[in-house]
């Protein structure tokens, strides 16, 4: 796979930020005034958006290894992650790929998968007759049925000039392209991480709307497996904080990243204990 499509900005600790389905690197730039100052951000293109190109042979563990390619080309030996749905299905199998890559791990509105095979197997399927509707019906008929959808409710609420970039970035992608990633990076297309969500060693924020409640509650039972784990549900908002609450999305995540960490167990030496 060719590196991916990127842009970087900001200055401070480096931050990978993974966009959504029909999303593209652009899709964090209403926050860089207020990440800008304390993060180096890493934003990429994920196969089939925006610049970066999808392949036949692409696949979602295939997309986590063009990540690493893509740390390796900018010098990172380790980043904190934040990603938004897609994006936070990609960012926790980053953490479990290459956990010593990681630092600290933000998910908005993700999941780790479906449980069963047969669950997988039939929204490999549906999935399979939406990109072929897209690639029948163009990008534009499918961003109106898109944008309908009740999980989304929250988003035409949204300011006018942020909602008009969220519809051009929509429209602008190639049919071909937003249906091979549908293909390739879905949820039936993701290895089920439920059984490991238990290993994950990066501390973990996860985040998600009041009035998505089918997010909240993977989110909750994630909470349940995860070893080191923090989570906040924005009020009033749906399914896409980093939208519809950014002023008070950048506040958790700028705190949750810029907490101090002890990295290893401190040992009687270092506590200054002289036994007993």
């Amino acid at each position: 796979m060719s590196q991916l499509a990127h842009v970087t900005w900001g200055q401070g600790s480096p931050l990978l930020l993974l966009h959504g389905f029909t999303g593209s690197r652009d899709a964090w730039n209403h926050l860089r005034p207020l990440l800008g100052p304390r993060f180096q951000v890493l934003a990429p293109d994920l196969p089939g958006h925006g610049e970066s190109p999808i392949h036949p042979e692409t696949t979602f563990d295939g997309t986590i290894e063009a990540l690493l390619a893509l740390l390796d080309a900018r010098g990172l030996q380790r980043v904190d992650v934040a990603g938004y749905s897609l994006g936070a299905r990609v960012a926790l199998g980053l953490g479990l790929r290459a956990p010593d890559r990681v630092g600290r791990l933000v998910l908005e509105s993700g999941s780790p998968g479906l449980r069963r095979r047969r669950d997988r197997g039939e929204r490999r399927r549906d999935d399979a007759a939406l990109a072929a509707a897209i690639e029948r019906d163009g990008v534009e008929a499918f961003v109106r049925r898109w944008e309908a959808l009740p999980i989304f409710d929250g988003l035409r609420a949204l300011p006018d000039p942020l909602r008009t970039s969220l519809r051009e970035r929509r429209l602008s992608h190639r049919p071909e392209a937003l249906a091979g990633s549908l293909r390739a990076l879905s949820l039936g297309a993701q290895p089920s991480y439920w059984t490991r969500l238990w290993t994950v060693r990066a501390p973990t924020l996860l985040l998600t709307g009041a009035r998505d409640p089918k997010f909240t509650g993977i989110a909750r039972a994630m909470a349940a497996e995860l070893p080191l784990v923090w989570g906040h549900v924005f009020p009033g908002a749906g399914h896409a904080p980093h939208l519809e609450a950014a002023d008070a999305w950048a506040r958790e995540v700028t705190g949750f990243l810029s907490a101090p960490w002890i990295e290893r167990p401190l040992v009687d030496s270092e506590l200054g204990s002289n036994g007993g």
